[in-house]
C-alpha cells in the first residue's frame, strides 16, 4: 500500500525542481547561458519610443517647468535687446562673469539656442498630445453613451424602487428627464421584460482640456511672432517738439529678426502740453494722481491733425502701432553767451529724474563757443535740477516735492574739449571731463551757481554769461508694434476658461433600468458613475430619482407591506436585545424603496 509520501512524490519532485530553479535565479554565482536577450527596437522602434515619451503629459509638464525656469535669467541678467548699454556696463564691472555669460547666451536668453530648443520641444509635445486626444474626443461625441452594466448595484451611487407604471412609460419619462438636464441619451434598449436608458454629461470637461492646450499653442505662436516681427523704440519729447515715425527720430530702437522698417506706420505727433498732479498731504504725499500728455497727431504724409490725450495705460493707437506714455520730467531752458557777447546756446535741456520727488541730473554742452580772446573752445555744465529745492548735510541739494513749487538749477562749469568731434558716440546725459578743466572763481574755489528761473550768472575770467530762463516739461514715449499681442491675450483668456472648465465640470454617466417583476410591478434601478470622486454625483442621482417618481411613483401596497415588515423586525430585535440602542438597524447604502 503506497504511503502518502509516495503518492505525492511526483508533486514533490516538481515542487523541488521549482525551488531549485528559483534558487538558481536568486543565486549570485555565475551561470552559463545567463545572458538576457534585449530585443532590438531598430530606428523606427526607437523613433516611436521617443515620440511617445515626448508627447506624454509628464514630459510636457517637465518642458513647461524648464521653460519657466529658463526665463528666470532673462529677468535677472541685463538683455541686449532691452538695453545694450547696460549689458556693456555689466561686462566692464564683471570681467570674469561677463565672458561666461556671453558664451552661455545669458545676455540673449529669449533668442538663445537652449531656450529655443525648450520652446520648440514644448510646442511639438503639445501638438502631439492634442491631436490624438482631439480625434478620440470626436469619436466619443459621435458614439453613444455606453449601455447599462449588468449589475448596477456595483456603481458608487445607486437607488431602486418598485412602481405600478409600465416599463416603457418609466423609460420614456427617464429619457425625457435626462434630456431636460442636458444629458446625451441612448436607448431605451428593449428586452423581453423591460429595458434601460443610458445617459452621459460633462463633455465640457474634455473640451476645457483641449481648449487649454490649444490656447497654450496659440500663446506660444503669438510670443514667437511677437519676438520675430516686433519693434520697440523710445523717444523723449519736450513740450512744443514733435516726432515722426522714422528710424532716425528714435532715441533707441530694437526690433525682431524678421522686422522690416518699411512696415512702419506713417504718422507723427507733437507734444502740446503735459499735465501732472501729485498728492500734497497724507501718507500718499508725492504720489502721482494724473499724468496726461496732450498731443496733436496725423496719419500719412498729408493727414489731418487731430487732438488727443495719451495717458498711462491709455496709449495712442495708429494702425498697428501703440504709443505709450512711460515717463515725465523737467527741462530747464538755458541760454549761454560767449566771451564775445554772442549767443552760443539756447534751448531746453532734459534732466533725468533720480528719485520720486524728481530730483534730476543733466548736462549742458556748448560746442559753438569763443572765449574773451576769440579762441574757439567748448563749455560743459553738470547740474542738478530740483522742482522744490531743499538741502541738508547728508543729501546736499535735493527736491522735497515733485511739482514746481521752488525750482532751482545748481551747476558746475567746465571748459575744454567735450570730445564730441572724436567720432565716438556719447551719452547726451553724461559729460566727459577727461579733457576739460573746471572753472574757478576769484578766490580759487571751484565755480558753482544756484539759479532760480530768470536769474543769470557771470562765468569766471570773462568767459560769458549763463541764464536760467524758464522750465518746460518733457515726456518719454514708447512706440511699439507687437503683431501677436492680441492673439497672446486671447490665448491667455481662453486658457483660463479652459482650465476652469476642466477643473469644475464633472464627467458622469447615468443609467436607468426598468423591468417587470414576477409580482406584476416594475423594478426601477438608477445608478451613476463619475470620472472622479464627487459628492455631487449621489445628490444629482437623488434629484433625478425624485423627478422620475412623479411619473413612476412607488407601489403603495408594497411600500406599506415593507414598512410593516420593518416594524416587526425592529420589534423582534428590541425584544431579543433590550439593551440595544434605539434606531440601530442595517444600512441600506442610501437606497430608496
Amino acid at each position: 500500500m503506497p504511503t502518502a509520501d509516495a503518492e505525492n512524490a511526483p508533486e514533490n519532485a516538481v515542487e523541488n525542481a521549482e525551488h531549485r530553479d528559483a534558487g538558481a535565479r536568486l543565486s549570485t554565482a555565475p551561470r552559463e547561458e545567463a545572458t538576457l536577450d534585449v530585443p532590438s527596437l531598430g530606428p523606427i522602434g526607437w523613433a516611436r519610443w521617443a515620440w511617445r515619451q515626448l508627447t506624454s503629459m509628464r514630459v510636457a509638464l517637465i518642458l513647461l517647468f524648464l521653460l519657466s525656469l529658463a526665463a528666470v535669467p532673462g529677468s535677472l541678467i541685463p538683455q541686449k535687446d532691452v538695453d545694450p548699454s547696460v549689458v556693456e556696463d555689466f561686462k566692464r564691472r564683471h570681467e570674469t562673469l561677463g565672458p561666461i555669460y556671453d558664451k552661455l547666451q545669458l545676455f540673449d536668453v529669449y533668442s538663445s539656442v537652449w531656450f529655443s530648443a525648450i520652446y520648440i520641444l514644448l510646442f511639438i509635445s503639445l501638438i502631439g498630445c492634442i491631436v490624438p486626444r482631439t480625434w478620440q474626443f470626436v469619436g466619443q461625441l459621435r458614439g453613444r453613451p455606453p449601455r447599462a452594466p449588468r449589475r448596477l448595484t456595483r456603481m458608487p451611487a445607486y437607488t431602486t424602487w418598485r412602481t405600478d407604471a409600465e416599463p416603457e412609460k418609466v423609460l420614456a419619462a427617464a429619457r425625457s428627464a435626462l434630456r431636460g438636464r442636458r444629458f446625451r441619451t441612448a436607448g431605451p434598449d428593449a428586452s423581453p421584460a423591460g429595458g434601460s436608458v443610458s445617459a452621459e454629461k460633462g463633455y465640457l470637461r474634455e473640451v476645457g482640456n483641449l481648449v487649454f492646450h490649444v490656447s497654450l499653442i496659440v500663446m506660444l505662436l503669438a510670443f514667437a511672432a511677437g519676438t520675430q516681427w516686433k519693434s520697440e523704440g523710445g523717444k523723449l519729447i519736450v513740450e512744443g517738439d514733435g516726432f515722426a515715425n522714422t528710424l532716425t527720430q528714435y532715441d533707441d530702437f530694437t526690433s525682431g529678426a524678421l522686422y522690416d522698417a518699411g512696415d512702419m506706420d506713417a504718422f507723427g505727433f507733437t507734444l502740446k502740453d503735459f499735465e501732472a498732479s501729485f498728492e500734497r498731504s497724507g501718507p500718499q504725499r508725492g504720489t502721482a494722481r494724473e499724468f496726461r500728455a496732450d498731443v496733436t497727431y496725423w496719419e500719412g504724409a498729408d493727414g489731418e491733425e487731430k487732438k488727443t490725450a495719451i495717458e498711462v495705460n491709455h496709449p495712442l493707437e495708429v494702425g498697428d502701432t501703440q504709443v505709450y506714455l512711460i515717463g515725465h520730467g523737467y527741462a530747464p531752458v538755458v541760454s549761454v553767451t560767449d566771451g564775445q557777447g554772442e549767443l552760443a546756446y539756447r534751448g531746453p535741456v532734459p534732466f533725468l529724474p533720480q528719485d520720486g520727488n524728481i530730483t534730476s541730473t543733466g548736462v549742458i554742452k556748448v560746442t559753438d563757443y569763443r572765449d574773451k580772446d576769440g579762441e574757439r573752445e567748448q563749455l560743459g555744465f553738470q547740474g542738478i535740477f530740483t522742482p522744490t529745492y531743499g538741502i541738508d548735510e547728508v543729501r546736499g541739494p535735493h527736491s522735497t516735492f515733485p511739482e514746481l513749487d521752488y525750482p532751482v538749477l545748481s551747476l558746475n562749469a567746465f571748459h575744454g574739449d567735450l570730445g564730441v568731434d572724436s567720432g565716438l558716440p556719447q551719452n547726451v546725459y553724461q559729460l566727459d571731463t577727461d579733457n576739460m578743466e573746471q572753472f574757478k572763481d576769484d578766490d580759487g574755489d571751484l565755480f558753482r551757481a544756484d539759479l532760480r528761473p530768470g536769474e543769470s550768472v557771470e562765468l569766471p575770467n570773462g568767459a560769458g554769461t549763463l541764464k536760467f530762463e524758464s522750465v518746460k516739461e518733457w515726456a518719454s514715449f514708447q512706440v511699439s508694434q507687437e503683431p501677436g499681442e492680441g492673439w497672446a491675450l486671447g490665448g491667455a483668456i481662453a486658457a483660463v476658461l479652459g482650465l476652469a472648465g476642466s477643473l469644475f465640470v464633472q464627467r458622469r454617466r447615468v443609467w436607468v433600468r426598468a423591468e417587470r417583476g414576477e409580482d406584476g410591478t416594475t423594478l426601477v434601478e438608477m445608478a451613476a458613475l463619475g470620472r472622479s470622486e464627487s459628492a455631487r454625483i449621489p445628490e444629482e442621482l437623488g434629484d433625478l430619482a425624485l423627478a422620475l417618481q412623479s411619473d413612476a411613483p412607488p407601489a403603495a401596497e408594497r411600500a406599506e407591506a415593507e414598512d410593516t415588515e420593518r416594524e416587526r423586525t425592529a420589534a423582534g430585535k428590541t425584544a431579543a436585545a433590550p439593551g440595544a440602542t434605539e434606531g440601530a438597524g442595517p444600512s441600506s447604502r442610501g437606497e430608496t424603496e
